[in-house]
């Protein structure tokens, strides 16, 4: 039900697309001022979501922990996967963005005959994130050819290396195909594996379709449905120069892929792709572990109230605890 509920509510938004196209003044709606009421939603209330998690109180230090942390001199400390320095923090969060290290050491568990746990590697979902992420990283980065003028070198570098296999024509774009797999394995692990669909919810399922939608339409307007990139280029520098128009006849298509990205924008700072930037504020991620080293402050204690040792608590509530039947240290 909640597979159906999201692909229904994406339905939807490509018929609203297609239909908002073809009414009069519909694309003048979708292709002038709903990029910028998008554009502005996704920038005001991503800078508030992420000033509201800076705000947030940290009262203790919560760094995951992955290796050995540091302590003695004969011990080898993991420098990067429990870092004690600002420098071995940096390196992990490096790490943890680029190449989502902490998924690379995703393990499974299973329960066989015995009955005995046995753990094992599991690495599918980090090679899964990882095709989705750079294939979008890439995707985005070709885009900004519609954007700029003149269209700079590394754009173009990046366009022809994406497109070095010219079995169609236009060629070939590998990471449209290699975004929409990713989408699409991200999506199939939530329907096959029946622990993480037990826990997964609408707005678990409807982001991913949406961005399959998004590929799916972007690769029917390149290869099936062709769309006149002259035009579409003239009114998305035109959008970036504050001077929108539309001109000629773009296609429907068009106007459903560019609203459908509108909608991802305005979903996505009140969603869990928010992830995006909640990693570079997470205590689990960016502190170092000097418990041991450092004298830690709680700023949520209260000046006023003395510390309340063991000793003190045992006789306050001896008599009680014993009437309770909890061991006491002393008698």
């Amino acid at each position: 039900m909640k597979v159906l509920q999201s692909v229904l509510l994406v339905l939807a938004l490509v018929v609203v697309g297609y239909v908002v196209s073809a009414i009069p003044g519909g694309q003048t709606l979708i292709g002038k001022v709903l990029p910028y009421l998008a554009f502005g939603v996704f920038i005001l209330f991503f800078i508030v979501k992420v000033i509201g998690w800076s705000k947030s109180p940290v009262p203790f230090r919560i760094p995951t922990t992955a290796g050995q942390e540091n302590s003695l001199p004969w011990i080898k400390q993991a420098r990067f996967d429990n870092p004690s320095t600002t420098g071995g923090v940096i390196v992990r969060m490096l790490l943890e963005v680029t190449m989502f290290r902490s998924l690379f050491r995703n393990t499974k568990a299973e329960v066989y005959d015995g009955p005995y746990l046995a753990y094992g590697s599991s690495k599918y979902l980090w090679l899964f994130a990882l095709i989705f992420h750079y294939s979008l990283l890439v995707v985005v980065l070709r885009h900004l050819r519609l954007f700029l003028n003149p269209v700079p070198d590394f754009i173009r570098t990046l366009g022809a290396a994406d497109g070095f296999l010219q079995i169609l024509s236009p060629g070939l774009q590998i990471s449209g195909l290699t975004l929409l797999l990713g989408v699409t394995l991200l999506l199939l692990r939530r329907l096959i594996r029946p622990q993480v669909r037990y826990i997964s919810l609408v707005n678990d399922y409807f982001p991913l379709l949406l961005i399959m939608a998004i590929a799916t339409s972007g690769i029917l307007m390149r290869y099936v449905v062709r769309t006149d990139i002259i035009n579409v280029k003239q009114l998305i520098v035109g959008l970036t120069t504050f001077h929108p128009v539309i001109p000629g006849q773009i296609g429907s298509i068009f106007f459903v892929h560019l609203f459908l990205v509108c909608c991802l924008m305005v979903y996505f700072p009140f969603s869990k792709l928010m992830h995006m930037g909640g990693v570079f504020l997470s205590p689990t991620r960016n502190m170092a572990n000097t418990n041991r080293m450092v004298h830690h402050d709680n700023p949520w204690n209260d000046p006023a109230l003395k510390p309340h040792s063991y000793d003190s608590y045992e006789d306050e509530f001896r008599e009680l605890m014993k009437e309770a039947e909890i061991p006491v240290e002393k008698e």
